[in-house]
């Protein structure tokens, strides 16, 4: 088994869990709603080309939650500091999953000195006219895997799960952060899209093919407003590619930061 490294660490006051695991270019994971669950085969397979780096964001898992971050432009800052304090050198390529590629988005748009790369996954973060987005804020359990969830197993092992007390108490604090950052509006920033072009790392889309909190024309969406971007649609695969398809989705991370590696 890889040695896996838990610390915390202190940015701006804040106490941050954070796990670090693999060998290779330095690599920031930003998780989506629902944190960080351990050290998953997604992670185990990015680890033989990457150092890898899964911080639970303020708020969520077992980091401090202060007051002072209120919304996604207030979290954004926050890992701009994060950022400064920590990165090596050579920077991160910086990959993030549904309000983490949204995160990643809003940070890249601010500064980019420490980003090498970037790969969006079922990001939230703009809207599409016409297109309505779901609304995971009001589904039920069984609504959340019908929608999220592709694979039946995966579907049935999901509503089956038992989490510890522990587990329990981080799942509704994730729950908390999470409406705080994207309750209104709903999982966009009406603002983000007309600064997209200072993006000028190369990024890479990767699309669940039956999301069904972003449909397909949301993928699309962002691949016309940063159009030098890569797109790549995993077929048979919901909102979770990191959960449903961790080797290829690794894999197109592999691939895509030895492209531009220069």
């Amino acid at each position: 088994m890889m040695n896996v490294e838990n610390r915390f660490c202190q940015v701006s006051g804040v106490k941050v869990h954070l796990r670090q695991g693999g060998q290779g270019r330095p690599l920031l994971f930003l998780h989506g709603a629902g944190g960080v669950a351990g050290w998953t085969p997604f992670f185990q397979q990015l680890a033989p080309g990457a150092q890898v780096w899964a911080p639970d964001h303020p708020g969520f898992g077992l980091s401090d939650d202060p007051s002072w971050i209120k919304h996604m432009p207030d979290l954004a800052m926050f890992y701009l500091d994060f950022l400064d304090q920590l990165a090596p050198e050579e920077g991160f390529d910086v990959v993030g999953h549904s309000i983490g590629g949204w995160l990643a988005a809003e940070i890249a748009v601010r500064n980019s000195r420490h980003v090498r790369s970037l790969t969006l996954m079922c990001s939230a973060g703009l809207r599409v006219p016409g297109t309505p987005m779901g609304d995971i804020f009001i589904w039920n359990d069984e609504e959340a895997a019908r929608h999220l969830v592709f694979d039946p197993a995966l579907r049935a092992a999901r509503l089956a799960a038992q989490p510890s007390d522990e587990e329990a108490d981080i799942l509704v604090r994730n729950k908390f952060s999470f409406a705080k950052l994207a309750w209104h509006p709903r999982l966009f920033n009406p603002d983000l899209q007309k600064w997209l072009h200072r993006i000028q790392v190369p990024t890479q889309l990767i699309w669940g093919d039956h999301d069904g909190l972003f449909p397909l024309a949301y993928a699309h969406h962002w691949h016309q407003q940063l159009p030098a971007s890569a797109l790549h649609i995993v077929p048979e695969c919901g909102h979770s590619p990191i959960n449903e398809k961790p080797a290829e989705t690794a894999a197109l991370i592999h691939s895509f930061i030895a492209q531009n590696a220069a």
